[in-house]
């Protein structure tokens, strides 16, 4: 492979490789880390937090002390994303910040039916890169991102860990559905967490990877130590899935997301699924918390590779072992 590539040069970092934007589960240390490493790191919604906030104004003030940390840990870039919620109103005053922080990368999590271009033109004027990930990954929207200016496409397969695609279509299907589609570079996301991984991807026509498991799995992650264990412990045939909004839920097996199941199992709503998941904040029990009773654990299949708890940088150096 090329030592530079399209990403790296859109994105002024050393590596082809993102770490995704997972909920709770970041903070400014975390990644100082993988930009440090020369990947490009991410804050995510709650980052650096360890409760809910009450109010905007108590989001936007968290958010803007933790890129302040990020900024004081490295010199390299890293992103945020615009939506840390799926209350729309909040985005052009998240928008307003970032700019204002000087932050040089969003991620635009794609809503369908969300009008995106006024929001392109912003951080584009603003000299702000856009990395754009649909939910439900398209040819339509692929196109719909190039023409409103983002930078980088990022094509996810059913195969991530968090919210997957409604469509159930493996990531090595995506990608060149979804690269054959446009001409902007395109990163895979979903079940990245090896270099064999990281090489299917570029042969399908990927020019870097998108990656959130493998990183929770780090030293430098705020997740709780058991959570990091038991990604270690299991592989993806010991995942359970079970329907919720918008679309489905991968978990490792806890008392938790057992409950989840069985909830799928009985014929229970999705909406009823989803009030429970959400309502009883699983997500932050579990993977920050720790709580296996009272919270489920979010991962992608790639979790039959991570085999140990490392550094952030050698997880870096081990998937881009190609641009060394």
């Amino acid at each position: 492979m090329n030592k530079k590539n399209r990403v790296t040069e859109v994105l002024g970092i050393k590596y082809p490789i993102i770490q995704g934007a997972m909920s709770w589960v970041t903070n400014a240390e975390f990644v100082a880390a993988v930009s440090n490493a020369g990947g490009l790191g991410m804050l995510g919604p709650h980052a650096g937090q360890k409760t809910n906030p009450k109010s905007l104004d108590e989001i936007t003030d968290r958010l803007r002390k933790e890129i302040r940390k990020v900024k004081q840990l490295t010199n390299k870039p890293f992103a945020v994303p615009v939506m840390l919620s799926n209350d729309l109103t909040t985005v052009d005053v998240i928008a307003d910040l970032l700019i204002e922080e000087g932050v040089e990368v969003v991620l635009i999590n794609g809503i369908e039916d969300y009008e995106f271009e006024p929001l392109a033109k912003k951080l584009k004027s603003n000299n702000i890169k856009i990395i754009y990930r649909a939910l439900n990954p398209s040819v339509e929207n692929a196109k719909y991102a190039e023409k409103i200016g983002a930078d980088i496409l990022v094509a996810t397969g059913f195969d991530e860990g968090g919210t997957v695609p409604d469509k159930i279509i493996g990531t090595f299907s995506i990608i060149p559905m979804i690269s054959d589609a446009v001409n902007i570079p395109v990163m895979a996301a979903g079940g990245i967490a090896d270099l064999r991984a990281v090489r299917a991807s570029f042969a399908l026509g990927a020019e870097g990877v998108f990656a959130g498991t493998v990183f929770i799995a780090t030293e430098e992650n705020p997740a709780a130590e058991n959570v990091k264990q038991l990604i270690v412990d299991h592989t993806a045939s010991d995942l359970l899935i079970f329907r919720t909004n918008p679309a489905y839920y991968r978990s490792i097996p806890t008392p938790y997301s057992q409950e989840l199941l069985e909830m799928d199992e009985r014929g229970d709503s999705r909406d009823e699924i989803a009030n429970k998941m959400y309502g009883e904040q699983g997500l932050k029990v579990g993977m920050l918390d720790g709580d296996i009773h009272r919270g489920y654990i979010t991962v992608g299949n790639g979790i039959s590779y991570i085999k140990n708890i490392r550094p952030v940088k050698e997880v870096v150096e081990e998937l881009m072992y190609d641009f060394n």
